[in-house]
Order: structure tokens, then C-alpha cells, then sequence
């Protein structure tokens, strides 16, 4: 090792590292014009950049994801979530990785409270973003599939597997993958007479977003329920079925927004038992039939 590498790596260990913001501001004429439009964005946007998909803020500053890539790998992250990780560390209180109206302060009443109105909150908004034409859509697209199959990770994989367990009450031929090699795996079994339902808050969640590609790829109509309008797992969707709740880097996968999910997911259910009324009635008493000695 060199002295000047000696040298570079003592300081990185003794000296802090500067915040994200800082750090823009210090590298901001060395920088792409392309990337200084990013910078001046999150510099003056970065309350609003901590909740924007990679998607939505290179439409917001009129660059493209890869430009987003590269901006954050010359300020020495490893990607966009790094960077808006970082950003959060700056800009967002600490109790928001507990709760976004939560406080240090607040008794237990008060803080449940604050914990159930978000949550009702977040299946309101849900409600009034959720586009009843897609959703009529995304109902004849299930209908009529051959198979249904259904992929989320995290808290988005509990969404999934609900949604699963609801068409196979109604007689859907579903298949639930949550690990992502058997994601991959499935997939070669896809046909263009095939469903794909894909869950993901952000629409950005790289392994949902990869299988959601493949499936594409078979020939199958791919719906995607996510927060984000634009992101990438949105682009690769043939039908986009929206939540509304909006969580911090550090409070990926809390309950409003698998709340949010999960009443998508009823909605879905509702419009698919509708249309196949009788078959979905029928379906229901063969399965409640074969679980009746479950329970006493």
C-alpha cells in the first residue's frame, strides 16, 4: 500500500463522514451537468427525494435512472438506496423509524392511536387513488387466467401470500412464490395465458422487479400493486393498481402500507367473486368443507 493510500484510508477511519447534503454541495462542480441536475433537485427537495422512487425523481429532474446510478456511485454510495438512506439520516427524525407521527413524549393511548389512524388513514387514501377501471381489468385478467401467480418479498410477500390464499378459496389456480430463487424458478412455467400479480411498496424492489421481467419475457399480462405510479416495476406492467402510503427508507414494510395492500388485495378478491358468483360460492363451501375438522 502506498503512502498516500496509507494516508486516505487513516483519514477515512479518524475523520466523520460528511452528510449527504454536505457532500453534494463539496462535489457539486465536479459533477455531470446531467448529474447537477439531480444534486440541485435533492438540494433543494430532500424532505420530498427521502419518499420518491429512482423512477419518479429522474422524471422529476428530467434525467434517467441510469444518471440517478450514476450521481449517487460519485458521491461513494453503492446505489440510490443508499443515497436516500442517507438522506434520511439527515432529514428524518429518529421516532419516524418508529411511527412517522409517533413521539418520544407520547403515552401508549396516545401513541396506539396515532398507530390506528394511520393505518385507517392509508386505507382511505388507498381508496380514493385506486383506479376502478384498472381494477376491472386487472379482475377479467384473473378471471380468465389459466394460473395465477402472485410474488412479493418482505411484508409485501405477506400481501402475496393473502392474495394466494383468497383466490384459492374461489377456485383460482394460484402459485405463491416469497424466495427469490424459486421466484426465478417458476417462471419457466409461465405461459402467455398466465397472470403475474407482483407486490412492492416502492416498485423498485429489485428481485419482485427481476421475476416480473421474466414472466414478461413468457408472455404474460403482468399486474403490479405498488405505491409508485412510476417505477420500474410499474413500466413492465400491463395493469398498475395503486396504494397511498407514504413511508421513510428506514420504515419500509410498516403496517399502513401493507395495509394498503392488503385492501387492494380485498378488492381484488370482491370483483373476482363477483364475476364468477356461483363458481366462487360453490368453491367456497368445497374449502370450507375440506377444513371443517380443523377445527373443535
Amino acid at each position: 500500500m502506498s503512502q498516500s493510500q496509507y494516508d486516505d484510508e487513516l483519514a477515512d477511519a479518524i475523520l466523520p463522514r460528511p452528510g449527504c447534503l454536505a457532500l453534494i454541495r463539496r462535489m457539486f462542480d465536479s459533477l455531470r451537468p446531467a448529474e447537477k441536475k439531480v444534486a440541485s433537485y435533492i438540494l433543494d427537495n430532500g424532505g420530498q427525494v427521502v419518499y420518491q422512487s429512482i423512477t419518479e425523481l429522474a422524471s422529476a429532474t428530467g434525467t434517467s435512472d441510469a444518471t440517478i446510478i450514476r450521481f449517487a456511485n460519485a458521491l461513494g454510495f453503492s446505489g440510490y438506496q443508499e443515497l436516500k438512506i442517507a438522506l434520511a439520516r439527515e432529514l428524518v427524525s429518529p421516532g419516524k423509524n418508529i411511527h412517522d407521527d409517533i413521539e418520544p413524549g407520547d403515552s401508549l393511548p396516545v401513541a396506539v392511536n396515532k398507530a390506528f389512524q394511520a393505518n385507517i388513514q392509508a386505507v382511505s387514501d388507498t381508496l380514493n387513488v385506486l383506479d376502478i377501471e384498472s381494477l376491472q381489468q386487472a379482475v377479467g385478467a384473473v378471471v380468465g387466467a389459466r394460473h395465477v401467480y402472485l410474488y412479493g418479498v418482505g411484508t409485501s410477500a405477506l400481501s402475496a401470500q393473502d392474495a394466494y390464499y383468497k383466490l384459492l378459496r374461489v377456485g383460482i389456480h394460484a402459485n405463491f412464490y416469497a424466495d427469490a430463487h424459486m421466484q426465478a424458478i417458476s417462471t419457466a412455467l409461465i405461459t402467455e395465458d398466465d397472470v403475474v400479480i407482483g407486490f412492492s411498496h416502492s416498485g423498485s424492489t429489485k428481485d419482485v422487479v427481476d421475476v416480473l421481467r421474466l414472466a414478461k419475457e413468457r408472455g404474460a399480462c403482468i399486474v403490479c400493486i405498488t405505491n409508485r405510479a412510476r417505477s420500474p416495476m410499474a413500466k413492465l406492467a400491463d395493469v398498475v393498481l395503486r396504494t397511498a402510503s407514504e413511508e421513510t427508507p428506514f420504515g419500509s414494510g410498516g403496517m399502513p402500507s401493507m395495509m394498503a395492500q392488503l385492501s387492494v388485495v380485498d378488492a381484488l378478491f370482491v370483483g373476482v367473486s363477483l364475476s364468477m358468483y356461483d363458481r366462487a360460492i360453490e368453491f367456497i363451501e368445497r374449502t370450507g368443507e375440506t377444513v371443517k375438522d380443523k377445527k373443535y
